[in-house]
């Protein structure tokens, strides 16, 4: 899994109506998107610009443990 990043909103656009339904991928508010490395050369073809910002971390692939504070006695 690689993070990569689009050039302009309309490339994050136009990258994630074309993954929705062919590929499992996963997005941040802040622009990030996650995606598996197979999947470039396919972004590629269509055109779409976008940077590989690295490898995807073990922090990225878990979901965010909450833990809430302690209730007031």
């Amino acid at each position: 899994m690689v993070i990569v990043r689009f050039e302009d909103v309309e490339a994050e656009k136009q990258a994630l109506g074309w993954l929705a339904g062919r590929f499992s991928f996963k997005t941040w508010s802040n622009g990030d998107l996650m995606l598996h490395e197979r999947v470039l050369p396919y972004l590629a073809r269509q055109g779409i610009p976008f940077k590989v910002q690295g490898p995807a971390t073990y922090e990225r692939f878990a979901p965010a443990i909450r833990n809430p504070d302690p209730a007031v006695v």
